[in-house]
């Protein structure tokens, strides 16, 4: 766990300051994707959904839609079910691949851009703002994703869900579900200010190095 009360609100502080700046920078490129996303397809262009936070305590949090606005959650669903239970999924090219369908025409053409760069994640700045979600931490869960817990997977919920985190930094979409939860466990455990600068720096390159691949 963090190491201690100030280790815990030197992560916080620098989580307000790190957030706010971004936000700050990223503006003029929120709007754009924002315009982007309403002129594509009808409806809002920030995606809502509950979410388990620390302790399991629900919460919204905030991405920008990717998806058409009338689109069947029961297809991700199902999947996330599969995912848990160990059946995983492949890309054209043999690579496995986590939590994102290969093919899944609920996307946009705007939406499959703001996934493959991840910036569909930037409204979750807010969240972290908010004191909901920390910018390193285990994804935040979708309540039906926890139902079909085993009781070993309930520790990630011992720290706020994260922007990013080990499980972004060491294999994203090549991980199975199971290698995932162990990552964000690793990080229930060995939290310390150092590690989550780590994470922070490694972000950026893991994110540009997707992009190239993409």
């Amino acid at each position: 766990m963090m190491t201690g009360a100030g280790g815990s609100l030197l992560c916080r502080l620098l989580d307000m300051v790190l957030a706010a700046a971004c936000l700050a920078l990223c503006a003029p490129l929120l709007a754009v994707a924002c315009l982007a996303i309403r002129l594509e397809s009808p409806g809002p262009a920030i995606f809502r959904q509950g979410r388990l936070g620390r302790g399991r305590e629900p919460f919204t949090v905030h991405k920008l839609r990717t998806m058409r606005s009338e689109a069947d959650s029961e297809v991700h669903r199902r999947y996330v079910e599969a995912l848990i239970r160990g059946v995983e999924r492949s890309h054209s090219d043999g690579q496995r691949q986590l939590y994102k369908l290969a093919a899944d025409d609920r996307v946009t053409h705007v939406g499959r851009f703001l996934r493959r760069t991840s910036l569909d994640e930037l409204p979750q700045l807010f969240d972290v703002l908010r004191g909901r979600m920390s910018l390193v931490g285990p994804r935040p869960v979708i309540p039906y994703e926890a139902e079909l817990y085993p009781a070993g997977y309930h520790r990630r919920f011992a720290v706020k869900p994260g922007l990013t985190g080990l499980w972004q930094v060491s294999g994203r979409s090549r991980c199975t579900y199971r290698e995932m939860v162990a990552l964000d466990i690793c990080w229930v455990e060995r939290a310390s200010v150092g590690l989550y600068l780590q994470i922070l720096a490694r972000t950026p390159w893991v994110l540009l190095r997707a992009r190239a691949a993409a």
